[in-house]
């Protein structure tokens, strides 16, 4: 095959670059890598690229199926050379070239001198910072509270709003006092299902999934206030002190 490291300024125009910087111990290098990395450079945690510790090892080989997911997600191409950087140890940079030859790949290149050895533009990852409370959350007490002072929607099938069939829960029913309006039917019939001229407004369904349709529904037709209950259904069960309505019962 050749030499396997190649220094930055042979790198492949349309090569597939991976940071795959790595710490023995952690802790884990997305962060540095969101700091600054190659421009293109998709990161893999190392860990990723391994099977998971036990009878063979802290980094056993990784499962093929999973270890292909892991590089599909990261880009890797049959038909792309790929090139690999770490803090410039090579120790991360060789276990990931290893892993991607012995999974069959052709072309697989170390950066010579890792990323401290990179002397071109670095590209900066994501600034976002993660604040809660821009969109208005239920909780148990509040929808319980909602489904008799306003309207708490159940996004769930009709059946399994009244209690005949429950396949996911291990308890069926709904809160006492909410709206049936399954996703399916607000899909086909659109805003003129909704009850937008309700003081309050929320919805809940099996875990919280369907009914984030129901909101987005609502925000499109102008009720910005419309609150998820994220838990629903499946956290409210937990309490059994928590009442329970079945048929069209409210």
């Amino acid at each position: 095959m050749g030499r396997a490291l190649i220094a930055a300024s042979a790198i492949p125009e349309r090569a597939t670059i991976l940071d795959v910087r790595w710490r023995l111990g952690g802790p884990p290098a997305i962060d540095d890598y969101l700091a600054g990395h190659i421009p293109g450079a998709v990161f893999v945690d190392l860990e990723e690229m391994c099977g998971p510790p036990g009878a063979g090892g802290r980094h056993p080989l990784p499962d093929p199926p999973a270890l292909q997911r892991v590089l599909r997600r990261a880009g890797v191409q049959a038909g792309r050379p790929v090139v690999v950087y770490d803090y410039g140890d090579g120790m991360a940079a060789a276990r990931a070239w290893w892993t991607l030859r012995w999974a069959g790949h052709p072309e697989v290149f170390v950066l010579e001198g890792g990323f401290p050895a990179w002397d071109g533009p670095v590209e900066a990852g994501s600034d976002f910072v993660v604040r809660p409370g821009g969109m208005p959350v239920l909780s148990a007490d509040d929808a319980a509270r909602v489904a008799k002072e306003g309207v708490l929607l159940d996004a769930r099938a009709p059946e399994r709003f009244r209690g005949e069939t429950e396949p996911i829960d291990p308890v069926a029913g709904h809160i006492p006092g909410a709206r049936n309006l399954p996703y399916a039917s607000l899909v086909a019939v659109g805003q003129a299902a909704l009850p937008l001229g309700a003081k309050e407004i929320g919805a809940y369904c099996g875990s919280g999934v369907t009914a984030a349709h129901t909101i987005l529904a609502l925000h499109e037709a102008g009720r910005d206030d419309a609150a998820l209950y994220v838990g629903s259904w499946s956290e409210w069960i937990t309490d059994p002190d928590r009442p329970i309505a079945t048929g069209d019962e409210r």
